[in-house]
């Protein structure tokens, strides 16, 4: 999971810098991968304009094209499709590492011609796999700025290999509860204003399960947006995506990928007009089929889960959306959902699909329950700031698991009592009774279910949990469900 450092420090009160807070995350047990100065690294890529282009005299898929870099004017060879006069994009002056090709630009004729620069596609910076043609920065943007700080890439990136067990910190703010409860800054207010609706949701939303499979999803949340405008993020969104590693795609999209990864709640936008219907959720029919948003067609088992309307499946479950429901520029109205889905059955159905998506990576190591609707009003505020439109109230159907915690001989024990010396528990959400001698703590909603002896045991003085070997752990403690 990547996040950046200034969009850490929206959740987290802190001078450390990005170095200080790489060390303490991999001290507390989430290790980082990597820290990326994009700043360092494309240094030497400026913004640049095109002011003419002409065809090659030499190649007819090649173009000529005149740069003004802010320092000088610059004569480049291009085959990018959608080089013009006008365009203003990335510019790579001879003696330029272009990290995505693997070599240094130097002065070089093409076709007789004196090439004296590049301009750069996405894949050739290594933001993306997009080649088809150079990128196209807004009109206004200043020549000669530094490349990275005109795609909002000025910022250090700290990239944290997440184990499955640790849903509660697969977001931005969740590695800031973790830092503030080990000592680096105080955690910022994460508290969501509900969004008052103002018509009754038309849209109705159910649970459809067997028994012995109702576990598969067990709170369902959604609301109607009707009367939106859809098209591009503003750029701080787009900045903010493009930094961790996500593609822009519209405002509707994007939201959903914003609060996903700002606070670990995946959800998924419908165009409601494409929909017929209540909303489900259910199993699929052996045999049935969905075209997903990869463009690619499944074929599901009867194990699986899926999201679905009156007629058909829209969605593979806490895995990936459906194309034939998906939201586009023309979309007006459309319907939020926000489930909880079960972190085993998802894992599977993505295996067995062969899809990696965001949405499982968060579903299968756990999300918050107590979280679901908040989501669901955090991205309702942000769909009504950025395309605006008028929200119905909120449709709820289900309620969060029960823990059940049992001592080996089956007496029910709902908290672990452990010594209560150094304890930093609070800003992990750690419920917490205090005597003299002891703690009664109880596990944080947005920690992973308890599933074995280990999983449940007192926090460290650090306020990570130690191990059920751990002082003070109680190792007579199993996990049971309800």
């Amino acid at each position: 999971m990547k996040l950046t450092l200034s969009w850490l420090k929206d959740h987290l009160a802190t001078d450390a810098d990005a170095k200080t807070i790489a060390e303490k995350l991999t001290s507390i047990g989430l290790e980082v991968e990597s820290l990326e100065d994009k700043a360092a690294s494309l240094a030497a890529f400026s913004v640049a304009r095109v002011v003419t282009a002409e065809q090659h005299p030499n190649a007819d898929k090649l173009r000529l094209l005149t740069v003004d870099t802010g320092r000088e004017i610059a004569q480049v060879v291009c085959g990018a499709p959608n080089a013009r006069a006008g365009l203003v994009g990335v510019f790579a002056p001879p003696g330029t590492f272009i990290p995505g090709s693997n070599f240094t630009l130097s002065i070089a004729k093409i076709r007789g011609v004196e090439s004296r620069g590049m301009m750069c596609s996405e894949r050739e910076l290594q933001l993306s796999e997009e080649h088809d043609g150079i990128i196209e920065l807004p009109a206004d943007t200043a020549i000669g700025t530094p490349a990275a700080a005109a795609l909002g890439l000025g910022d250090p990136v700290i990239d944290v290999a997440l184990t499955p067990n640790r849903g509660d910190a697969a977001s931005v703010y969740g590695a800031a509860r973790d830092l503030a409860a080990a000592g680096i800054g105080t955690l910022k207010g994460g508290a969501v204003t509900p969004v008052k609706g103002s018509y009754s949701s038309p849209v109705k939303v159910s649970l459809d399960f067997p028994e012995g499979a109702k576990s598969a999803c067990t709170m369902f949340a959604g609301r109607l947006i009707r009367g939106a405008k859809n098209g591009p993020s503003p750029k701080w969104v787009q900045d903010r995506l493009r930094a961790v590693g996500l593609r822009p795609i519209s405002a509707l999209v994007d939201v959903t990928n914003l609060v996903a990864h700002d606070r670990g709640r995946p959800l998924h936008v419908f165009d409601a007009a494409k929909l017929k219907g209540n909303m489900r959720a259910r199993l699929a029919k052996p045999g049935e089929k969905l075209l997903a948003l990869d463009g690619k067609t499944y074929t599901l088992d009867g194990e699986m889960t899926v999201i679905a309307d009156d007629e058909a499946a829209r969605g593979i479950a806490g895995v990936m959306g459906g194309e034939d429901s998906s939201c586009t520029e023309t979309t007006t109205d459309m319907f939020i959902e926000s489930a909880m889905f079960d972190p085993v059955r998802t894992a599977r159905t993505g295996r067995t699909l062969g899809i990696v998506s965001d949405a499982r990576y968060r579903f299968e190591r756990g999300v918050d329950p107590n979280f679901m609707v908040p989501g669901l009003e955090l991205a309702t505020q942000l769909v009504l700031d950025l395309c605006g439109g008028e929200p119905s109230e909120t449709v709820v159907v289900g309620g969060a698991p029960v823990d059940r915690l049992a001592t080996e001989d089956g007496e029910p024990l709902l908290t672990l009592r452990v010594p209560a010396r150094g304890m930093e528990a609070r800003q992990l959400g750690i419920r917490q009774e205090l005597d003299a001698d002891s703690s009664a703590s109880s596990r944080p909603a947005s920690r992973p279910r308890p599933h074995s002896p280990a999983s449940f045991a007192a926090p460290r003085q650090s306020g990570a949990w130690s191990s059920s070997g751990g002082s003070g752990a109680v190792r007579s403690i199993v996990a049971t469900r309800r």
